[in-house]
């Protein structure tokens, strides 16, 4: 399925224009912004292998509720909520492909607490002097993959980030004009009332 992709796939690493000379942002101020980073809403492109581009909006209320809808005609839908992770297909009249949150990478960020500086989280910390790269993983569970996570300096913005799964297969999603402390209904992370509107 097409949009398996999102935390499967891997796509193209794009190349974004960002002000020259920024220092690299420590771990405990990424965690800072991150434990701020309540609600947000905003528009996402994913650039796949194939070269195909899909785009949408992206709902993310932490702790643990996100939500990826497709533009149309695309009516598949990926979100989190009560602690799953639910793949609805736009084409299938079946119920969701589900599984647990804590076995994905996105897990970090959308846990209640985060701390970048825990111990082996994270597994690389680096800076091309325009934007700071964070690689994290469980700790526990480094099988379940990692997030590579693409911030700016000044201000810290989350820009993009890079879902490698156990398999190493990679998923890129860029984040485009991100509003954050929207106020957002939790039916939209329901995943038994998003089953239910769509007749399954």
């Amino acid at each position: 399925m097409k949009h398996l992709r999102l935390l499967t796939v891997p796509l193209l690493w794009v190349a974004l224009s960002f002000p020259a000379s920024a220092e690299k942002v420590s771990l405990n101020k990424l965690s800072a912004y991150l434990n701020k980073f309540i609600t947000a809403k905003g528009g996402f492109t994913q650039i796949n292998s194939d070269g195909t581009i899909s785009t949408g909006t992206i709902f993310i209320k932490r702790p643990g509720r996100i939500r990826f809808e497709y533009n149309p005609p695309d009516k598949s839908l990926v979100m989190a909520g009560g602690g799953q992770v639910a793949i609805f297909d736009g084409k299938s009249n079946h119920g969701p492909e589900q599984y647990p949150l804590k076995r994905t990478p996105l897990n970090l960020i959308l846990r209640k607490n985060v701390n970048l500086a825990a111990a082996k989280m994270v597994v690389a910390h680096t800076s091309d002097g325009k934007t700071t790269t964070v690689v994290a993983q469980d700790p526990k569970h480094p099988d379940y993959g990692q997030i590579r996570l693409l911030f700016t300096s000044n201000p810290v913005e989350l820009r993009q980030w890079v879902i490698v799964d156990g398999g190493g297969s990679e998923t890129t999603l860029i984040l485009n004009e991100l509003k954050k402390g929207v106020s957002l209904s939790s039916m939209l992370f329901s995943i038994p009332y998003e089953a239910d509107k769509r007749g399954l």
